[in-house]
């Protein structure tokens, strides 16, 4: 069980995509980042309360066991990876010629990524559930669902108690030691 707290924070993480481009526009796109997300969660023991995938960056609500360098590492690394496979097996140029950099000391060719994502510390139950509801209100704002729970690829529906047959993604939520439950 996690307990939120300042000895035991959980993280806001905000992950754009390279110059703002729609990479995941598509539900194919979308379906392969959330796999990724739930193969990133499960070889790295990574909790994940709250997301959305947005068409051009993502939000994710994790557990504070990892570094935040640590869960992005995880995280973006598998997602970048699996994208760009994808998108090299289907001979999609003109999308990798998008995203091609200055080949890296790895030999990247290609970033799905900004390099700075945006990281905030949840210590507090009030502040988290703050997160979770810009999250699931996000897609409605983008003007893509008309509710929260409209939108597939967020956690909105699991929140509420009425989780799809085959949810894109699953979330730990119900690991939390809420305080005004003691």
């Amino acid at each position: 069980m996690v307990r939120i707290s300042r000895d035991t924070p959980l993280y806001y993480l905000t992950s754009v995509a390279k110059d703002r481009l729609p990479i995941f526009r598509t539900d194919k796109v979308k379906k392969i980042l959330a796999d990724a997300i739930a193969e990133a969660r499960l070889s790295a023991h990574i909790l994940i309360f709250a997301h959305v995938i947005m068409p051009d960056h993502t939000h994710l609500i994790t557990d504070g066991a990892r570094t935040i360098s640590e869960v992005l590492r995880y995280m973006n690394g598998i997602s970048a990876k699996r994208i760009i496979d994808y998108l090299k097996e289907n001979n999609y140029e003109t999308s990798l010629g998008k995203l091609r950099q200055e080949q890296k000391e790895r030999g990247y060719k290609h970033s799905v990524w900004q390099h700075h994502p945006d990281a905030f510390r949840l210590t507090a139950e009030e502040t988290f559930m703050q997160k979770v509801n810009y999250i699931h209100q996000n897609p409605v704002r983008a003007g893509l669902a008309e509710r929260p729970e409209d939108y597939t690829y967020s956690s909105a529906r699991i929140w509420r108690n009425a989780p799809l047959e085959n949810e894109p993604l699953e979330m730990d939520w119900k690991q939390i030691d809420w305080r005004a439950a003691a």
